[in-house]
């Protein structure tokens, strides 16, 4: 008996050998075999996302970076400053990226391997371009109107600011009070019809019509002056509703201060129309047409 149970060890034995001999190992009880990095261009076919934005977040890596997009994976949404914020990983043949959205921009991993901070980044980078992007169209015209825009990025600062409703109620408060500077900058005694009271000096829709019978005077502008009365009066209408809206929300806050902005960004327009005299060289032109047509041959 001892003798087959030594037979047996040297069986073991010999195979052990045998399995050294070939490079082989004994696999122990327990152990893990970690599997090597998929593909990455296969990576698609195991992930769940939006095959719209995901095309639109490669494309714009494909064209900005001038590389070869392998994988794109949105990893997080953030919601700040009433903004959604998509965040992607994204693989190409050179290089891996976070993409960020609203507004769009990529950034190398390789500078950026934090997404926490890059997001913090690209937030105050955004905030900051759109501070300097909004208000005026141009220096001109806010040199022409700096009273008005004056009070316009006052009611911004309270939007950017605002937490309750009561923060939001304020800039409903802020933007009528640009409205009513807007119509004291451009409003003229001159601009009164013969026999017609003039309106109270706070009285934006009254003196709005009046200034955009006179930018837009005539026939060939009824579309515009029907289009200047209708804006003045739906963003002063907003502007009150929103003082006295109880619930007052960031995205409220938004639409009145957008019309407001709008306000004073088209009827500044047809103001620096009317005043260069376009309005009166065009129908100058057209009498000299009309006249040149009648003559006879």
């Amino acid at each position: 008996m001892a003798k087959h149970v030594s037979e047996v060890e040297d069986g073991f034995a010999l195979k052990r050998q045998r399995d050294k001999t070939n490079g082989k190992k004994r696999k122990i009880d327990g152990e893990h075999t970690i599997p090597s990095p998929p593909v990455k261009h296969i990576l698609s076919s195991y992930t769940m996302s939006n095959p719209i934005s995901k095309r639109a977040v490669s494309d714009y890596v494909e064209i900005q970076a001038r590389e070869k997009v392998q994988h794109a994976e949105r990893v997080m949404t953030e919601h700040v400053l009433g903004h959604d914020h998509d965040c992607w990983d994204v693989h190409t043949d050179k290089d891996r990226y976070w993409v960020i959205t609203s507004p769009t921009n990529l950034y190398s991993q390789h500078y950026f391997p934090s997404l926490d901070f890059t997001l913090s980044f690209h937030i105050g980078v955004s905030a900051r371009i759109m501070a300097l992007q909004r208000g005026a169209p141009s220096r001109a015209h806010k040199s022409r109107f700096t009273p008005v825009w004056r009070r316009w990025e006052q009611a911004a600062e309270s939007y950017d600011d605002g937490e309750e409703a009561e923060d939001f109620q304020a800039v409903g408060m802020r933007c009528r009070e640009t409205l009513i500077q807007f119509v004291r900058v451009l409003a003229k005694p001159e601009m009164v019809p013969a026999g017609q009271e003039a309106p109270k000096r706070a009285d934006v829709v009254g003196w709005s019509n009046l200034i955009a019978n006179t930018i837009a005077s005539g026939d060939r502008n009824s579309y515009v002056r029907g289009h200047l009365k209708a804006l003045s009066k739906s963003a002063w209408d907003l502007a009150n509703w929103l003082t006295h809206q109880g619930g007052a929300t960031r995205p409220d806050a938004e639409i009145v201060l957008d019309a407001a902005q709008n306000v004073i960004d088209t009827f500044g327009t047809a103001v620096m129309r009317h005043e260069s005299g376009a309005p009166e060289n065009a129908l100058s032109v057209d009498r000299t047409l009309s006249m040149l047509g009648s003559m006879p041959n």
